[in-house]
């Protein structure tokens, strides 16, 4: 029986030198507790990929789950896949959260197959796809190196093929952008963390997690060959888009 989840306290003493975040051995052993904490609606968000999955993903084609972490919308999609002859490829550069993604893989017992690779997610081939998806990964990714990434999926997607695209939001609005920072701010407090624990993530996140507007994004995907692009979701700075070739 699989243990229950660690509490998240990486950050609950001081750190006399914080250093940048990285998907660690660390972070792995918390980060079904972390990201519950921290990423209002993520439980939700999961649930509803593994929805356009059984819309959008066809027979005989590939999916593709870049920056799988430890495998939440790989098991959301393959639970609702209709077909038994697709294959599932979920990359991370993480050895540690492999290692744990495989375990839960393993316990779970879906037909659909799934290949596990530990790869930086621009070094892989996307081919023959139905649905890719992107779930708060770009935003790690150097803003100079998301084109290429966007324009390599269009063109391994089949027509019809969708990527979702999942990632935290700025504003240009300065109103908004205050309100949704202090509602988020609300949110992890309620859910237990500390303002320490608040401000050395931060910190420590700084310099690893950038990210753009709505407008950056949309225009991003365009740039990549992308027409069709909606947000179907948003909780507080955190969105979605479903982008269809």
């Amino acid at each position: 029986m699989p243990k229950p989840p660690r509490k998240d306290i990486i950050y609950s003493r001081p750190h006399d030198m914080l250093v940048d975040f990285k998907f660690n051995e660390h972070v792995a052993d918390v980060f079904p507790d972390m990201i519950r904490r921290s990423v209002p609606g993520y439980e939700n968000l999961i649930t509803l990929i593994g929805l356009m999955a059984q819309e959008y993903v066809t027979a005989g084609s590939n999916i593709y789950d870049l920056g799988c972490s430890l495998g939440a919308a790989t098991l959301s999609m393959r639970h609702r896949i209709p077909h038994t002859n697709c294959r599932m490829i979920a990359v991370d550069n993480s050895s540690a959260m492999l290692e744990r993604c495989e375990k839960i893989i393993g316990r779970d017992t879906s037909p659909v197959p799934v290949e596990l690779v530990c790869a930086d997610i621009q070094d892989i081939n996307i081919q023959n796809a139905s649905m890719v998806v992107l779930n708060f990964t770009l935003q790690f990714l150097s803003p100079d190196q998301r084109l290429s990434l966007l324009h390599k999926i269009y063109q391994g997607l089949l027509p019809g093929g969708v990527l979702v695209l999942s990632e935290k939001l700025v504003f240009s609005d300065n109103d908004e952008q205050a309100l949704l920072d202090t509602l988020h701010l609300d949110f992890k407090k309620a859910n237990g963390y500390s303002d320490m624990e608040i401000s050395q993530k931060r910190s420590a996140l700084e310099n690893v997690l950038i990210p753009d507007t709505l407008q950056q994004h949309q225009d991003r995907l365009h740039a990549a060959g992308f027409v069709t692009a909606y947000q179907w979701f948003q909780c507080f700075n955190f969105a979605s888009l479903i982008v269809i070739k």
